[in-house]
């Protein structure tokens, strides 16, 4: 997965917490999970076991999940990608998926040793007209 942000991360357009719909087409959150050392692979196994089970209970499509290839990111960072129908759906969804019992049970038992997740940075996005994924 290769990127391309002009300026600063941080002042990137269409942030999950901006305003606005995805223009009537499906909405892409992009999602970097930054965690303590030592967490990759238990925030791995929390995907891989219970979260992406979540996700399915609330029309959260998956599109793929990304550890980065160098240093310093590879040993701490997970991204993932997730489609839905609208910011309004996907609002809807998280607020069912925060408030699951499967999820907050999992979320709880995962981080009995301290949390596995330090920083979340997500963004909304459109295909551009170019984009061979729409």
């Amino acid at each position: 997965m290769c990127r391309v942000h002009p300026g600063s991360r941080h002042s990137r357009a269409g942030r999950a917490s901006g305003d606005g719909a995805c223009g009537g087409k499906s909405c892409v959150r992009d999602s970097d999970l930054h965690d303590p050392p030592g967490k990759l692979e238990a925030l791995k196994s929390r995907f891989r076991d219970h979260t992406i089970t979540v996700f399915n209970k609330y029309d959260m499509k998956s599109v793929g999940y990304w550890v980065p290839q160098d240093a310093p990111l590879k040993d701490n960072t997970l991204i993932y990608v997730l489609s839905h129908e609208s910011r309004e759906a996907a609002a809807k969804s998280w607020a069912a998926f925060r408030a699951d019992p499967d999820w907050v049970k999992a979320k709880a038992d995962s981080e009995k040793d301290g949390p596995l997740t330090t920083k979340v940075e997500s963004v909304f996005a459109d295909p551009t007209d170019f984009s061979p994924l729409k």
